[in-house]
Order: structure tokens, then C-alpha cells, then sequence
């Protein structure tokens, strides 16, 4: 390119427009501008900054102060059942159990029934063989006889005498006479009839009947054996015999419970022979006066056996079952503080302890029973510590479980 070229070029390029200095009042405006923007961006800062600082300083306060609340575990009351089972040892014996004597004496001729035997009311048990009472029973029936030929004589004669008397045949002594021998031989007739009864009864002995429906647990004597009427002679009973529908359990209850084991209480007993099962009965009866010596409370309890699985003189366990009079709760051993004003118990309400004096019932050894100071729906905290105090905030943790 020439110059002649550049310099047109240069000449027909149109010219760059001259722009005018800028005033000063734009330019403070513009500065103020960036100013305030600076400002707001420092405030913001510095306003975050603090927020965050307090905001850590408020937790770090609440956390601190949440720190030095203890927490607690508490756990609710077990409401007691209403009634309380009491285990005692008993005795059982048959409903009636009785020895059976001889009346008669004499010789056994023969038994029927051995032991084991179920009976029934007049069955014939044994046989005794009693020649003199049966030869005192003729002899009395032969003066009977006597004594009524005896009467009927004397009636006829003084019968005859008084119609004499009527006619003055005969002196009035001699009708007295006969009148009151007449008598003299009714008096003597009936004492005659009475030694026959009487002998009639003892031959009647000689058969020796089952008085009540039962069990013959003992037989003592053989065919043969000498049998003597005197009951005191020991050893000497025929038979024993016992009734075992119904079974008498005695039960000697401690004083302590003798006011709530009155009649119609219900139980049941249970057997070491007999494992699971359990035999209802009830209290039927009491003695009405505390052994001096035991201090205890005599007390039968009925039991029914029909099928006759039961013994009479085994060793049973009673569970008795003695009303409630108090409605009471029960609580862990570890929630009992002890005081020198009574014994306590800490309860959790509202995040605050209060403390509550309270009554024992009885001891089950890792639970005590509560009658009086507590009730079913109080949070009671467990394993409190000794310096615990009434108005005290607490965090309150179930047992077992995560803090509330």
C-alpha cells in the first residue's frame, strides 16, 4: 500500500467522539453507593457473627444447665391382686373315724370284712360266739313264762275273791290279799320282760354291724380270738373304720391372719403325690381361741372325695386364700428411703420429686407392699439417691427405657 492509500484511508475513518469529564456530584453519589453496600456487607457480617457467638453461648447454657439435672428411672405401682395366699402345712383326716368294739363277749366265729373294705351302713362286719349270754336269754324267756302263768292266777283269784265279797262269802283281807298279789305279780312279770329285752339286745350284739357308710382301714382280731365287751381294754378293737367322702384338713393358722381365715374362705391343697393338681375346699370352721403355745388359730378346712384318691392322714399343703381389707400396692425394695421421720418414698411429678411417707403391709422380700401413701398412678422413682429432697427437678427415664 502507498502512502497516498494510507492517508486516504486515515482521511476518510470518521473521528472517535469526545466524552465529557464526569461532574463531581455523580461521583460522590456513585462512592455513597459502594459505601453503604460495604457497610451492609460489613454489618452483615459482623451481625451473623455475634448471633452465632450468642446462639452458642445459649446452648452451651442450656445443655450445662440440662446437664446438671439428674435423671431418674421411675416405674409404676402393681396394683395387689385383693387378696393374699397364705401356704400352711395340715393334717388330713377322715370325715368321722371310729373304732368299732365288741359288746359281747365271746369268741369270734367269723369275719366278713378286712381291710381296704368299702361298707355300708348296716353291713354285717363279724360274728361272735356267746353261749352264755344265749343261756341267760332262755333262761329269762323260761321265767317270763313263769311270771305270766304266775299273773294270770293271781288275776283269777282275785277276781273270784270279789265276787265272793259281794255274797260276804270271803273277809275283805282275804280280798286285799288277792288283789295285790295280782299286783306283786304284774310288777314281777314286767322285770321279768325287761331281763329278756335286755338279754335279747346282748345276743343281738353278737352281730356286729357297719354304723355309717366307710372304709375299713384296721382289723384286729381273728377267727377264734377271745373277744371281751370292756372298750378299755387296749388293743382289743374289732375294726376301724373310717367315712373318706369328705376330709377333714386341721390347720393351724398364724394370729396374725386368724381374722381374715373365718368360714366360707376359700382354698385348695396340694400334694407331693399328686404334682399339678390342686383340691378346692373351703374353712368350715374355727376353734374360736388362740393356741396359748403356738399362738396359732385350730381352723378345719372340708375338702370332697368322691373317688377316694385322698388319705386320711396325709401331709397336705393348704393355700388359703385371706380377703383383702386394704386396697394396697406393690412396690420395688430398691424405691424405700429411709429417713429419720418414717420411712419414704420418692415420687416423680411434673419434673419435680415429691416426697411421700408411707405404710408397709408385707415383705416379699424384692417387693414390699404399700397400704397407705401411694397410689396405683404415681411414678415411683427407683434407686434414688440419699440427698433426693422434695421440689427437686428431676429428668424422669422409665426403667429400662430413654429419658422423657
Amino acid at each position: 500500500m502507498t502512502v497516498e492509500q494510507e492517508e486516504t484511508t486515515v482521511t476518510q475513518a470518521p473521528p472517535a467522539p469526545i466524552q465529557p469529564p464526569p461532574t463531581s456530584g455523580n461521583a460522590v453519589r456513585s462512592l455513597m453507593i459502594v459505601l453503604a453496600v460495604a457497610a451492609l456487607v460489613i454489618g452483615y457480617f459482623i451481625y451473623s457473627g455475634i448471633s452465632a457467638r450468642a446462639k452458642a453461648g445459649s446452648a452451651l447454657e442450656n445443655e450445662t444447665r440440662a446437664s446438671s439435672i439428674p435423671t431418674v428411672a421411675v416405674v409404676k405401682p402393681t396394683v395387689s391382686q385383693g387378696g393374699e395366699e397364705v401356704v400352711l402345712p395340715g393334717n388330713m383326716q377322715a370325715f368321722i373315724d371310729t373304732p368299732i368294739w365288741a359288746r359281747a363277749s365271746g369268741y369270734l366265729k367269723v369275719w366278713h370284712v378286712d381291710i381296704g373294705a368299702r361298707v355300708k351302713r348296716g353291713q354285717l362286719l363279724a360274728e361272735i360266739e356267746s353261749p352264755e349270754v344265749d343261756q341267760q336269754l332262755t333262761q329269762a324267756q323260761s321265767n317270763l313264762s313263769v311270771a305270766a302263768a304266775n299273773l294270770k292266777l293271781s288275776q283269777i283269784t282275785a277276781e273270784r275273791y270279789n265276787g265272793l265279797f259281794k255274797t260276804d262269802s270271803v273277809a275283805k283281807q282275804d280280798v286285799d290279799n288277792a288283789v295285790q298279789d295280782a299286783a306283786a305279780k304284774t310288777a314281777t312279770l314286767k322285770a321279768d320282760e325287761a331281763n329278756v329285752a335286755r338279754l335279747q339286745q346282748l345276743v343281738a350284739y353278737e352281730k356286729i354291724y357297719a354304723p355309717f357308710d366307710g372304709v375299713i382301714t384296721a382289723r384286729n382280731v381273728d377267727t377264734g380270738a377271745l373277744v371281751d365287751a370292756d372298750a378299755n381294754t387296749a388293743g382289743k378293737e374289732l375294726f376301724h373304720l373310717a367315712s373318706n367322702n369328705t376330709l377333714r384338713v386341721y390347720v393351724s393358722v398364724p394370729e396374725i391372719y386368724s381374722r381374715a381365715a373365718r368360714p366360707g374362705v376359700t382354698s385348695y391343697l396340694t400334694l407331693n403325690e399328686f404334682p399339678g393338681r390342686r383340691f378346692t375346699g373351703s374353712i368350715v370352721r374355727d376353734a374360736a381361741s388362740i393356741d396359748l403355745n403356738s399362738r396359732t388359730l385350730l381352723v378345719e378346712v372340708d375338702v370332697k372325695n368322691p373317688t377316694g384318691e385322698l388319705l386320711p392322714g396325709s401331709y397336705v399343703s393348704v393355700h388359703l386364700k385371706l380377703p383383702s381389707k386394704v386396697n394396697a400396692v406393690t412396690v420395688p425394695v430398691s424405691a424405700l428411703l429411709f429417713r429419720a421421720d418414717g420411712l419414704q418414698i420418692a415420687i416423680a411429678e411434673n419434673g419435680k420429686v415429691r416426697l411421700s411417707k408411707i405404710i408397709l403391709g408385707r415383705d416379699y422380700g424384692d417387693a414390699v407392699e404399700v397400704i397407705s401413701g401411694l397410689r396405683p398412678t404415681d411414678s415411683v422413682i427407683v434407686n434414688p439417691s440419699d440427698s433426693i429432697v422434695s421440689g427437686q427437678k428431676v429428668q424422669v427415664r422409665q426403667a429400662g427405657g430413654d429419658a422423657e
